[in-house]
């Protein structure tokens, strides 16, 4: 079993938050080098082509993925006019962030499993395909500005999708709140995460 206790093991803590830096960085990396290799180059002109942490960084979804243990990096702005296809490519951009943290995931739990690490390693490489893993899952909910919305977008009309965007922020935001009274959609979020995190690392997760 893996006990997380972040407030009594300090050096765990800081493994978590170290974690949640790389996390991020990939993740929004990932939707920047994507845009521009579909030819936009919006991101890349706002510094976001780079595995800066900082430039990543979004401070409500940091304080959320501390505290609820889900959240999100600052959103990575692009221009569908300079796509080929404009939703295909778009929904691509989106799903490279969450698949970046997947990837990340396989490759750590193939480390894990079949490459003796040094022991005080093996609890940052486990915290960090946790994380990895809660950021993909978290970001496929479809609701903007989350990743998983540009595969609604693909069924909707612009005029639709725009009026969801509008509101999107404030309903993920009472989602979250609901979400600390009624534990059924963490639940769910955690139980997907800890099937990921078993058959990657073949081991349980205990919060």
């Amino acid at each position: 079993m893996l006990f997380f206790n972040l407030f009594t093991n300090p050096l765990q803590f800081v493994a978590f938050a170290l974690a949640i830096l790389i996390a991020i960085t990939i993740h929004e990396y990932a939707h920047a080098w994507t845009a521009n290799y579909y030819g936009d180059a919006t991101a890349k002109l706002q510094g976001r082509l780079t595995l800066n942490p900082i430039a990543h960084l979004d401070l409500m979804g940091t304080i959320f993925l501390l505290i609820a243990g889900f959240g999100w990096g600052k959103p990575v702005i692009i221009n569908p006019a300079n796509f080929r296809n404009p939703k295909l490519d778009s929904l691509t951009v989106s799903l490279a962030g969450p698949m970046s943290n997947l990837f990340l995931a396989v490759i750590l739990g193939l480390l894990y499993r079949f490459i003796l690490l040094p022991a005080i390693l093996e609890p940052v490489i486990l915290i960090l395909i946790l994380i990895n893993l809660t950021l993909m899952i978290f970001n496929l909910i479809p609701i903007p500005p989350l990743d998983g919305s540009k595969i609604l977008a693909l069924f909707m009309s612009e005029q639709t999708y725009f009026l969801l965007q509008q509101y999107g922020v404030t309903l993920l935001l009472v989602i979250l709140i609901i979400s600390s009274f009624v534990p059924a959609i963490s639940h769910f979020i955690f139980q997907t995460v800890a099937f990921f995190f078993s058959l990657i690392t073949g081991k349980s997760i205990l919060l």
